[in-house]
């Protein structure tokens, strides 16, 4: 990425030669360790809550937990069929495991990264994104509240009817489905990676910029806040490749995700005689195995940056601990 080569030469060239300054890379854990002990005062331990405050808690737990079990849980799903066309509705949780031949355990959305399939359903979890797909529609489970209507309601039927920019289109109606989902998260975490990158870049080239005399407290701050950020999304990009890859060294799961093959006898003979839908399915996931990959390179630059950039802003923090500032509110918040 251009502006990733270009860094070099805003920076200065402490920054540029580990040899020119004699202090070791550290870890990204042990550089905000340093920081925050170099910036931070000491700080008074939290009092323990006493027993009474405990008995209260359990008992309001205990009510809590009591309403909830009388109460059955309901989905709110969004169908989208082959054409385009969206309905919404609402249903509890064991009518819908019921009606889409699913257990209870398939519709336990908790916040992972998988992609599972069971009587001939796809079930797809990607963080707050829950779906379910069949050969004819798509299910997308409790979306409220996450920001998600312009995307469901304005880009996805359209993808999903052939009009958008998927390669699938040729392919059954799941390949069309996939695709769209794991286009989304793609492009959510790129969307996350374009936020922090300039914020870094720019961050890192106030920090080491040899005209200052002192450390800007406020650009630490920023570059430890989007530090922890960027190893969020590391992790986050890191798991969804995990999950990708998992499935592309099973080739009977590659054979389950072609739902229509199993279930239209046409499409069967097909695939049997011609195109091979489990491997069109192995090209498609290994399609956005890549693209996460090429996410996680971009994001270890960064990464990279930041470790390059630690002699020269130890050395700046020691000149400002040596002036006898105090910034305990930093180690509150790293704590």
């Amino acid at each position: 990425m251009e502006c990733l080569r270009c860094l070099p030469r805003l920076l200065p060239r402490a920054v540029q030669s580990r040899r020119a300054l004699c202090v070791s890379r550290l870890s990204p854990a042990a550089f905000c360790g340093r920081v925050t002990l170099l910036l931070s005062g000491n700080q008074k331990a939290p009092s323990l809550p006493g027993a009474a405050g405990d008995v209260h808690r359990s008992r309001t737990s205990d009510a809590s937990q009591a309403t909830l079990a009388s109460v059955a849980q309901v989905f709110a799903v969004t169908k989208f069929d082959k054409e385009g066309n969206v309905t919404s509705f609402e249903r509890k949780k064991t009518e819908l495991y019921h009606e889409l031949a699913l257990q209870a355990r398939d519709l336990r959305f908790q916040h992972v990264m998988s992609i599972t399939t069971r009587n001939n359903r796809i079930i797809m979890r990607m963080e707050y994104l829950k779906a379910v797909i069949t050969p004819e529609y798509l299910l997308i489970l409790d979306y409220r509240n996450l920001n998600l209507e312009q995307w469901l309601f304005r880009e996805l039927p359209s993808q999903l009817a052939g009009e958008g920019q998927l390669v699938t289109y040729p392919l059954p109606f799941e390949f069309r489905a996939i695709e769209a989902l794991l286009q989304y998260w793609i492009n959510t975490l790129q969307g996350k990676l374009s936020i922090l990158q300039p914020l870094i870049l720019e961050t890192l080239d106030a920090l080491v910029d040899p005209k200052h005399s002192s450390v800007d407290r406020s650009k630490l701050h920023v570059l430890l806040q989007n530090g922890k950020s960027l190893s969020e999304l590391e992790t986050d990009i890191k798991i969804f490749k995990e999950s990708i890859l998992e499935l592309l060294d099973e080739e009977e799961m590659l054979e389950e995700l072609c739902l229509t093959k199993w279930s239209d006898p046409q499409v069967f003979e097909k695939s049997s005689s011609g195109i091979d839908h489990a491997e069109e399915m192995e090209l498609l996931l290994e399609n956005y195995y890549r693209l996460a990959e090429d996410l996680s390179n971009e994001a270890l630059e960064l990464r990279v940056l930041i470790d390059d950039s630690q002699s020269i802003i130890f050395i700046n923090l020691d000149r400002l601990k040596s002036q006898h500032l105090s910034l305990g509110f930093y180690y509150s918040y790293y704590k």
